[in-house]
């Protein structure tokens, strides 16, 4: 199993996300990435943030956690989700790190409707009207994009 931590950005009640292009669908993922050995998960946040759209972040709590696990891909994932703060810049995408098409902001009221990666907009959503972690969520309700 892989493990992917991302990062809630929010502001304005507007979330961060990457936008990217499968097939016949647009499909909206999370900032986040792959740790490098020996990197601790807020490390890679740090790291993939700035290396993907130029930007640093301050990490905050693990929001929620949950697993990916789909028959179609041989790798499942554990979606570890922390909240955090930029710090600095203004996301730009580099695309010599990431295959994203674009960087945009969307309402916290959208995320249910979108296809996201992980799907976890309505657990964003309770997190927003509770504040407090969400922890351990189960198996991701995930749709496949090739």
């Amino acid at each position: 199993m892989n493990v992917r931590p991302s990062l809630l950005l929010i502001e304005n009640n507007h979330l961060l996300l990457m936008h990217y292009r499968y097939g016949d669908a647009d499909v909206y993922a999370l900032p986040g990435g792959n740790p490098d050995r020996g990197e601790t998960l807020p490390q890679t946040l740090a790291r993939e943030l700035d290396e993907e759209l130029g930007i640093s972040v301050e990490v905050g709590p693990m929001v929620l956690g949950g697993e990916v696990l789909l028959d179609e891909v041989k790798n499942d994932v554990l979606h570890c989700v922390f909240h955090g703060q930029l710090v600095g810049g203004l996301p730009r995408l580099n695309p010599d790190e990431t295959t994203a098409l674009a960087v945009v902001w969307k309402p916290l009221n959208e995320l249910a409707r979108l296809n996201l990666y992980p799907n976890v907009g309505l657990f964003i959503q309770d997190w927003q009207m509770g504040g407090e972690p969400l922890g351990y969520i189960g198996k991701i309700p995930q749709v496949y994009f090739a």
